[in-house]
């Protein structure tokens, strides 16, 4: 009868295994927020990054009216539907020449 103890390879491949799957699901919830009525909102570093553009940029954007945000008192949000409308309407096709 072999004793199974932490040396062993299955119980050391079993722990890495349930370390794994913790990391996964920490990572998952700290990614993933609660959604509001089915929508997600983006603060303005997630934005910045998401659309790989600076902070002072989305401000500007903001300013003129190319994006569409919600302020409330100093924090501003925005909808991820909004985003992904604003991407899709800047769209271009491949041309085909």
């Amino acid at each position: 009868m072999e004793l199974i103890n932490g040396n062993n390879e299955i119980i050391k491949d079993f722990f890495q295994s349930i370390e794994r799957m913790l990391d996964g699901i920490s990572r998952l919830a700290k990614e993933n927020r609660p959604h509001l009525n089915g929508e997600r909102f983006l603060s303005n570093t997630e934005v910045a990054k998401l659309l790989k553009v600076s902070i002072r940029t989305l401000q500007d954007w903001r300013d003129n009216g190319i994006i569409p945000y919600i302020q409330i008192k100093g924090k501003i949000i925005y909808r991820q539907s909004d985003i992904d409308r604003l991407l899709q309407s800047y769209y271009t096709e491949e041309r085909q020449e």
